[in-house]
């Protein structure tokens, strides 16, 4: 029997997807495609999930759509499936942390960017070579990108195809960290940990309005956080409880600050 294709970890409210086609890079075949895109669906069922880790098994995250099939070489499996990879990853609303193990490469760097922020180890990768290949973008890179490394570096990038390292990736803001291959993971999931000891219901709005907010101007955005703060205050906890999460994050303050 053969393996998964995605496989699927959960621990503590932390659910690690890990890519699963090592021999071919993690290359996204429609099969492994229709995977993601199901597993997802699944953990936006599970209100336990609370978040995701998303990384691929051996030497690449991801180098993006299976060539081969999109050449003709290899055959495309029939499928029934209607969604959309991307579509399917973006109705996730809780938060995706990118473990970039390896290569992202084109779409493989477009799954990268629907992740809420990217730990990158320092084997780590990327490249759109869209241009190179002849395929305009289609889930969101083209768009993406400059919004988080300014428009000139996304030009670079796009339109020369060239790699850029890990190490760059940090310096241009597109990764938050570079840790040691080894580091990885736990890092990922330290991250994690941190983000499910915080108030579900304000974490999950302040993820709603950073994310409706990025794709407006200042001036809307600005206002959709006045109101999501009017509405979110006139439901605030007792004032006990608030009392109990000040004495958390003063010990937690001590504890990461010395």
């Amino acid at each position: 029997m053969s393996e998964a294709l995605v496989l699927v970890e959960k621990a503590a409210g932390i659910a690690t997807v890990t890519l699963n086609r090592p021999e071919a890079l993690n290359a996204l075949s429609k099969a492994l495609r229709e995977q993601i895109s199901l597993t997802f669906v699944t953990l936006a069922k599970d209100p336990e999930v609370e978040v995701v880790i998303l990384t691929g098994a051996g030497r690449a995250f991801t180098v993006g759509l299976d060539l081969k099939e999109l050449g003709g070489e290899v055959a495309e499996p029939e499928s029934n499936s209607s969604l959309d990879l991307s579509e399917a990853i973006a109705r996730f609303d809780r938060p995706i942390i990118g473990a970039i193990n390896g290569f992202a490469i084109t779409g493989g760097f477009e799954v990268a960017l629907m992740c809420d922020f990217l730990i990158a180890s320092s084997e780590a990768s990327f490249a759109d070579t869209h241009a190179r290949v002849g395929v305009v973008p289609g889930w969101g890179l083209s768009q993406r990108l400059p919004r988080l490394i300014g428009i000139n570096r996304a030009k670079e990038l796009s339109l020369t195809g060239n790699f850029l390292d890990a190490n760059t990736a940090q310096a241009w803001g597109l990764v938050n960290r570079v840790v040691a291959p080894a580091d990885l993971l736990p890092t990922c999931q330290q991250l994690a940990s941190d983000i499910t000891s915080t108030e579900p219901v304000t974490r999950a709005e302040i993820k709603r309005i950073m994310d409706t907010g990025w794709e407006a101007t200042l001036e809307q955005g600005l206002l959709l956080e006045q109101r999501a703060s009017l509405a979110h205050a006139s439901s605030s906890p007792p004032q006990d409880m608030l009392a109990d999460r000040r004495s958390d994050i003063q010990q937690r303050g001590r504890e990461q600050t010395g």
